[in-house]
């Protein structure tokens, strides 16, 4: 029981915003992501700090979940106006 695709597939005029926006939040989010790993590799006890109540390893992991969905809602409202713009 094959409905067809759900939407009209065709070109899309804002893909190449929407790659070169989803490289550098990835960029962005890894250095981010990597900083948490240096502090693990390079000095561990610093994340046993408490910080607002919870150790930094806790925080820092929690802000990185944050991030993550935060990012991911900047990305789609950014590549929604960019296919309202240049989609037309």
């Amino acid at each position: 029981m094959g409905h067809g695709p759900a939407v009209k597939l065709g070109r899309d005029d804002a893909a190449n915003y929407k790659t070169r926006l989803g490289v550098w939040m990835f960029i962005l989010y890894t250095l981010v992501y990597a900083g948490f790993v240096v502090i693990n590799a390079v000095n561990p006890g610093l994340m046993q700090k408490v910080i607002l109540g919870q150790t930094l390893a806790v925080v820092y992991g929690f802000g990185l979940i944050v991030f993550a969905f935060v990012l991911a809602i900047i990305y789609n409202q950014l590549c929604n106006a960019a296919e309202k713009r240049m989609n037309q």
